[in-house]
């Protein structure tokens, strides 16, 4: 498990717009399907990364949670699933269907959006509030594998709990911590 810290984008950068398939419905999912509500939450994520298998729990009973309240929901997985056919497609909607996510699981083929949102590793998070402005970018929760601390989804729920009060969220945030992205050879950010 190589340890892969999420960049940080900057706080206010507006949410780069996105058309990609969901791997259950088969439909287009873009930016603008959000547009309206009072939060959106951009996850990228995976099938394998034991980052990811670590909260995907935690990730579906987040969906359960807000989803009803309003917040805008999808993930992304942006993974080479020619190098990791793990994170084909059909496997992607295997654990979207398996989870019961409540919310979009859309694949990233070129990998730009990845690149457009600078997310480096699964998991990274990426909350927006009604503007589509970003007001967080962290991680789920302290918990990591193997750490014995609760896998709770405290620091993204706090932020969460913010945008739909209307509170402003707090401008000290830990970034996530995961796998790397697995580029394609010769796409990675900057190569």
């Amino acid at each position: 498990m190589s340890l892969t810290y999420s960049e940080m984008l900057p706080l206010g950068t507006p949410a780069p717009a996105f058309s990609l398939p969901d791997v259950v419905s088969s439909r287009t999912i873009t930016l603008d399907d959000f547009s309206g509500q009072p939060g959106l939450l951009v996850m990228f994520i995976c099938n394998h990364c034991p980052y990811v298998v670590h909260v995907r729990e935690t990730l579906a009973k987040i969906g359960e949670d807000y989803v009803p309240k309003g917040i805008g929901i999808v993930a992304i997985s942006s993974n080479d699933a020619n190098n990791y056919p793990d994170d084909a497609p059909k496997k992607l909607k295997t654990m979207a269907e398996s989870l019961k996510f409540n919310f979009p699981f859309c694949y990233d083929d070129t990998q730009d959006v990845a690149k457009a949102y600078r997310a480096v590793c699964t998991p990274d998070f990426f909350l927006f509030d009604k503007e589509q402005q970003l007001v967080y970018r962290g991680q789920l929760d302290d918990s990591r594998p193997g750490n014995n601390k609760p896998v709770d989804g405290a620091s993204l729920r706090s932020a969460i709990g913010a945008v739909l009060t209307g509170q402003a969220v707090a401008v000290k945030q830990k970034p996530s911590v995961g796998c790397s992205i697995k580029w394609k050879p010769g796409n990675s950010p900057g190569g």
